[in-house]
């Protein structure tokens, strides 16, 4: 059992202490740092984002590219975060070694990663070596070689990092949960690949893949920090102008089947502490309910001490050191889950009090206290997301990609404010199955007793 340091009323007033100061900080960063985004989409179809912002003498580059793992082939799935990776590895002025030194030089950083939806090139940069930064940049989008020697020394590298990880209980049980979830879609499946598909990548896939999808009207960029619109055109027109337009072949996948089903994994190692991801799936990020079901979720579990099953089960019964609910919405689908670790013997009463309160708040409205504490938190907390340069420059690529409206920074406490209790309850019956759900435990089988692949009574 957890013995908890605080009691059930001061971790609720350490709540509400942190939801006002993030009311504060969300009225002072409104008047004083509303986002002034430009967009426009350039004659090769590039969508540039700009914000300026002259405080510091930085400029942050963020490129979205859609060229994530849901358009790899799925016999080759890490296709894409390889080929992101590669970037930096040589191009046809530069060798690994002259883009790592000439950016220290400066202080500037480049880099790329993967990701599902797409995949994002990243610059950091003094004002003063902009033009450096620029230069790099374009380098390692337009001209990278993918060295033979440095693509077997990546897939030996992403081998050896996932075999570490599966003796990490968390780990496995996500990566479990989510194929479970999404089955044979490209979400199901990690996006550094497997050691099999890795195997399968040769260099020329990596050539062709890029080739077919880095393309400047499958991409978006957003720059932000001292430098003005005019500056940044003149940057694109040196740097960028042999980036040019051609189709894009390849096309994503449809949305994920909301497979309705049953079931329990449970993987057995030497644990003391039962992993648990329990969940289904989700929404997509366009889904016009997000907002209601973000106000859902944070009552729910994504409150911290403040939610629901956090009171419960930590507060209350003790049963587990952290408990958290989530929704991930991507492009064209996402998942619900509450994850949780407990000790072995205590997983199934932890399991059915999770699934109690799905049921509660699936059943009746949400307290007045609830849902302003909710709404305050959602709304405090938001501008924290884009406090810096580099969060803005991130942030302005998803925004564009989830075609969210460039000023969506000042539409976002609208749409959490005008949820109702109504919404709210909603949201929960429509997007909660306590019925029809995956369950995944690493734990120690014997001590947990959980029984696999059978209902739970």
């Amino acid at each position: 059992m957890y013995d908890s340091r605080f009691t059930i009323h001061n971790s609720r007033q350490l709540v509400r202490i942190f939801i006002l100061l993030c009311a504060v900080y969300c009225s002072l960063f409104t008047s004083a740092y509303a986002l002034d985004a430009k967009r426009q989409v350039l004659e090769n179809g590039l969508t540039l984002l700009m914000v300026e912002r002259h405080n510091l003498p930085i400029v942050k580059v963020t490129v979205g590219i859609r060229a994530g793992s849901l358009m790899e082939p799925e016999d080759r799935a890490g296709l894409a975060g390889l080929t992101a990776a590669l970037l930096t590895e040589g191009t046809k002025k530069r060798s690994a070694a002259q883009i790592s030194e000439e950016s220290e030089f400066v202080g500037a950083s480049v880099g790329a990663s993967g990701g599902d939806d797409f995949i994002t090139v990243s610059l950091s940069v003094l004002k003063k070596d902009v033009s450096l930064g620029f230069d790099l940049l374009s380098d390692i989008i337009l001209n990278p070689v993918f060295p033979e020697k440095e693509l077997n020394k990546k897939v030996k590298q992403i081998k050896g990092s996932l075999k570490a990880r599966e003796d990490d209980p968390g780990f496995v049980a996500s990566k479990i949960f989510k194929s479970e979830v999404f089955g044979k879609h490209p979400y199901g499946r990690l996006t550094a690949g497997s050691p099999e598909t890795l195997d399968r990548i040769k260099r020329d896939d990596v050539v062709k893949f890029h080739s077919a999808l880095y393309v400047p009207n499958n991409s978006i960029m957003s720059v932000v920090g001292d430098i003005t619109p005019e500056e940044v055109s003149g940057l694109l027109e040196r740097y960028f102008s042999a980036w040019r337009a051609k189709p894009v072949e390849l096309s994503p996948p449809e949305k994920p089947a909301e497979i309705k089903k049953k079931k329990t994994v449970v993987i057995d190692r030497d644990l003391t502490q039962a992993n648990i991801i329990l969940g289904h799936i989700g929404i997509s990020r366009d889904n016009p309910e997000y907002y209601a079901v973000s106000v859902m979720n944070y009552i729910l579990g994504g409150g911290g001490f403040g939610s629901r099953l956090m009171q419960n089960i930590r507060e209350e019964k003790g049963l587990v050191y952290d408990i958290h609910s989530s929704f991930s919405a991507n492009k064209y689908g996402g998942s619900f889950r509450v994850s949780l670790q407990t000790k072995n013997e205590s997983a199934n009463v932890a399991i059915e009090e999770v699934l109690n309160e799905m049921k509660k708040i699936m059943n009746g409205k949400v307290s007045d206290s609830e849902l302003s504490d909710a709404k305050a938190f959602l709304t405090g907390s938001f501008p924290m997301r884009i406090e810096t340069s580099g969060r803005i420059a991130g942030f302005l690529v998803a925004v564009e990609y989830y075609g969210l409206g460039v000023d969506y920074v000042n539409n976002y406490p609208g749409y959490i404010n005008s949820v109702t209790k109504e919404d709210v309850l909603e949201a929960a019956k429509k997007y909660l199955d306590p019925e029809q759900f995956i369950l995944v435990v690493v734990a120690d089988k014997e001590k947990a007793s959980i029984v696999e692949n059978k209902s739970r009574e």
